[in-house]
């Protein structure tokens, strides 16, 4: 070695003097991450499910069309209200829904009707039920005129007037 040559150590700058600092994940994390893993995987199963379900009932409603759906949901509301009160059972109802009984109001049969309330109506019975598929109660049951037979219907003639004669 040479005399100019010192042993020395140079010093170390301040960036190498430091050792990075590594974090150790804590012990729960992992255990969060795996819970959270299952969770995101069952969503999407069951939003999985679901849009399959609603595909199976959307083409199930396009196979049986609109006209059998009616007659499907009018005998499911026949054999509800069949529970509380003997229908007629030689015709078919013609079903109607009370979508606003503020106006109805001021006709008796619909004094304590509801909104989605049903009407059934029953023609060679002359026959109407008023029906609360929420309450499961019949609320009415009225006779049924029909227009044609008050025509034959003779009404009180008016009093004669008497025609004074002018000036």
């Amino acid at each position: 070695m040479n005399s100019d040559e010192t042993t020395t150590p140079a010093p170390a700058s301040p960036i190498e003097a430091e050792q990075p600092i590594v974090e150790e994940p804590a012990k729960g994390s992992g255990l969060f991450l795996k819970v959270l893993l299952v969770l995101v995987i069952l969503a999407g199963g069951g939003a999985g499910a679901a849009a399959y379900y609603y595909r199976g009932q959307v083409k199930q409603l396009k196979e049986v069309g609109p006209e059998q759906a009616a007659q499907a949901e009018t005998a499911a509301l026949i054999a509800k209200v069949s529970q509380l009160i003997l229908l007629p059972g030689d015709e078919q109802p013609t079903v109607a829904t009370v979508a606003d009984p503020e106006k109805l109001q001021d006709q008796p049969f619909f004094k304590n009707s509801h909104k989605g309330d049903k009407v059934l109506i029953y023609t060679k019975a002359k026959k109407a039920f008023l029906y609360d598929p929420v309450a499961h109660k019949i609320l009415e049951v009225a006779p049924v005129v029909i227009g044609s037979e008050t025509a034959g219907a003779t009404t009180p003639p008016a009093p004669p007037v008497k025609a004074q004669p002018q000036p």
